[in-house]
C-alpha cells in the first residue's frame, strides 16, 4: 500500500517517485514535463557515475538527489531572472515550469518573513554582532533548517540584518 505525503509515494525513494512521474508523464504525452524528468534523471545517472568513480564509493541517495534538485532550482532561477530582464517571457515560462516540476520533490521552502524571523532569532542565539559572524550564523541555520529555507535569501537578510547593528 503506497501512502502519500505532498505528492510523494512514501515508502519509495525520491529516485522511484521521479521515475513513476516520468512514466507517467510519457503516458500522459506531456512534452514539458517529458523533457525536464530527463534532465533530472540524467543528473541523477551523472551522480550515480561520480558516486562509483570517486574516491569515496558509495550508493547514490535521496540526500544527494535533494543537493541535485535544489542545484537545478538555482540555476533556473538565474535564468529566471536573466529572462525577466531581457523580456524573453517565453523562455522564462519554460523555466518556470521546470522548477515547479523540479520543486515537488523537494520539502516545501519557507516564506520570506519566516526566514527572516527565523535568522533573527538565530543572530540572537548566536550572540552574532558583526558581519564576521556571518559564517557562525549560516551554520547554524544550516544545522537546523537544511530543507525548507533558501539559503541564497537567508545569506541577504543575515548579511542586512547585522550590518544594521
Amino acid at each position: 500500500m503506497n501512502y502519500i505525503l505532498n505528492g510523494l509515494k512514501l515508502n519509495m525513494t525520491l529516485r522511484e517517485n521521479i521515475e513513476s512521474d516520468y512514466k507517467s508523464a510519457l503516458k500522459a504525452k506531456d512534452k514539458n514535463k517529458i523533457s525536464t524528468y530527463r534532465l533530472i534523471l540524467s543528473g541523477i545517472k551523472d551522480l550515480d557515475i561520480n558516486n562509483r568513480s570517486g574516491a569515496e564509493k558509495k550508493e547514490t541517495d535521496n540526500e544527494d538527489i535533494k543537493k541535485l534538485l535544489k542545484k537545478m532550482i538555482k540555476q533556473r532561477s538565474e535564468s529566471i531572472e536573466l529572462y525577466k530582464k531581457n523580456n524573453r517571457k517565453d523562455l522564462q515560462d519554460i523555466e518556470e515550469q521546470e522548477v515547479a516540476v523540479i520543486s515537488q520533490y523537494l520539502p516545501k521552502q519557507i516564506s520570506d518573513e519566516d526566514t527572516k524571523k527565523i535568522c533573527e532569532e538565530v543572530i540572537k542565539s548566536t550572540g552574532a554582532n558583526s558581519i564576521k559572524d556571518m559564517g557562525k550564523v549560516m551554520g547554524e541555520l544550516k544545522k537546523n533548517n537544511a530543507d525548507s529555507i533558501d539559503f541564497s535569501k537567508a545569506g541577504a537578510i543575515i548579511k542586512e540584518l547585522l550590518n544594521q547593528k
